[in-house]
């Protein structure tokens, strides 16, 4: 009993750290270990998550559903009308970002955007008898989601809306994801006046027929290469697209230089530095979408916000949702804006987060920090912490800043309880009244709750 008080000791501390603090100074040697006990808000889900966290059963789907996220290929094939290939998409139907929500519920830029796209459709005159037409029920609405397709901030499409085609070639299975707008007054944002409208026109009558041309005489385009690419020049490709989009325009320039309205649309994409970032979603959407539907997998395949609620959903659950409501964005505003104008998180677009980049790449791209806040060293911390949370690493979306190693990619919904580490997301924050548009970016998680709610649905599955 003397040695303790007369020997140096070795201990391995677990819990607080200044639990240590004494033996350090004594001149002791402590091994600090990183735990802390579960603190789920029901002790059950806590037992359920032990039982879990070393299924065989569960441990085999995910190995099988990552494989087949990581090895999918997609592919863009072609520009084309919503309504000629996006399935179950006819009449007078608009699809949104997030998981389902009605008319009334929405938030202010969604509303702005449905009436906007209902105007654009030809299908009211104006946006008040646009408003009347949705709320007595003759507009169908439906996320994005249920259609294999994504859209930014409201993520609105209407069926005459051109659409990016991306194929899986491995699996044969197909996504979708509107043309970007740019920036500033554009329909994701809810606004939905003329300069809007012409733009959508414009977009829909003459620049999508020219790239669908272009991409005719290119033949169809590998996704993933670029994505690796822009990663490697400075992109995360959510936030920041810059050299992902300039890739993109690389290979299209030597055809559309030769083909009329080409300067245009050359000029169109150009000015859009967020351009390549549509088309990115729909690969990741068309990457994660082969991962889907495979029996007691625990990995997510979709996270998504409809600025309203945030939803999740899980390879072994279907096309079940999992939500909770959508946190607030922290981060950087535009002059004049700040915490009482943002609207809460919104947008399809964190199907890149899911798959891999967006703000789990930031490692690739600390000049984002800038933008969203932040150090590089945070940047940095954020790619390693998602390490934590998920089943492998890519290996075509490399980070020079960590040795060309891989993104953390395949989240998992029992990691991410045992580890209590949140996906972390790099957003774009919307103004709460349709059509202000954007007034910053920054940082904000997925909540807990959705990933409980998972946890629960895979117990009744397996347990």
């Amino acid at each position: 009993m003397n040695d303790i008080f007369t020997k140096k000791l070795n201990t391995v501390a677990l819990g607080v750290k200044s639990f240590s603090d004494n033996i350090h100074a004594c001149g002791g040697s402590v091994v600090d270990l990183k735990w802390q006990p579960p603190c789920f808000a029901e002790p059950e889900d806590a037992m359920i998550l032990a039982k879990l966290i070393d299924n065989e059963k569960i441990k085999k789907a995910n190995e099988i559903a990552l494989n087949k996220y990581l090895n999918a290929q997609p592919v863009l094939t072609k520009i084309c009308l919503a309504s000629e290939v996006i399935p179950d998409f006819s009449g007078r139907q608009l699809l949104h970002s997030g998981p389902p929500i009605d008319f009334e519920h929405m938030c202010g830029p969604m509303q702005g955007a449905v009436c906007g796209a209902i105007v654009y459709e030809g299908w009211a005159e104006d946006i008040e008898s646009a408003r009347n037409l949705v709320i007595s029920g003759q507009i169908k609405l439906s996320p994005c989601h249920h259609h294999h397709a994504v859209g930014p901030m409201s993520g609105v499409i209407s069926p005459s809306m051109p659409v990016f085609v991306v194929k899986n070639t491995v699996d044969g299975n197909e996504s979708y994801s509107n043309l970007n707008e740019g920036l500033g007054k554009v329909l994701r944002f809810g606004a939905n006046g003329k300069e809007v409208l012409d733009r959508l026109k414009f977009m829909k009558e003459r620049l999508a027929p020219v790239l669908a041309k272009a991409l005719e005489l290119t033949g169809p385009i590998e996704v993933k290469p670029l994505i690796s690419q822009g990663l490697q020049m400075g992109d995360e490709c959510h936030n920041r697209n810059s050299a992902s989009t300039g890739q993109l325009i690389k290979l299209l320039s030597p055809v559309l230089a030769g083909i009329e309205g080409g300067a245009d649309a050359l000029r169109f994409i150009a000015s859009n530095d967020h351009f390549f970032l549509n088309l990115s979603m729909a690969a990741c959407k068309c990457m994660l979408d082969a991962a889907s539907g495979v029996k007691y997998s625990s990995m997510v395949v979709a996270m998504s916000r409809n600025g309203v609620n945030f939803g999740i959903r899980v390879s072994g659950a279907g096309d079940t949702w999992f939500e909770a409501p959508s946190l607030l964005i922290k981060g950087l505003y535009f002059p004049g804006y700040g915490d009482k104008d943002a609207n809460p998180d919104l947008g399809d677009s964190a199907i890149t987060e899911t798959a891999g980049i967006g703000g789990f790449a930031m490692a690739a791209s600390p000049a984002i920090v800038k933008f969203v806040g932040g150090t590089s060293q945070d940047a940095l911390n954020n790619s390693l912490r998602m390490r934590e949370i998920t089943l492998g690493r890519h290996p075509s979306f490399c980070l020079p800043s960590l040795d060309f190693d891989g993104t953390a990619c395949g989240i998992d919904v029992l990691k991410v309880l045992d580890r209590h580490i949140l996906p972390i997301i790099n957003t774009g924050i919307a103004h709460k009244k349709a059509g202000i548009g954007q007034i910053g970016a920054g940082i904000t998680n997925a909540p807990e709750e959705c990933f409980v709610k998972a946890l629960r649905f895979l117990a009744q599955e397996i347990l």
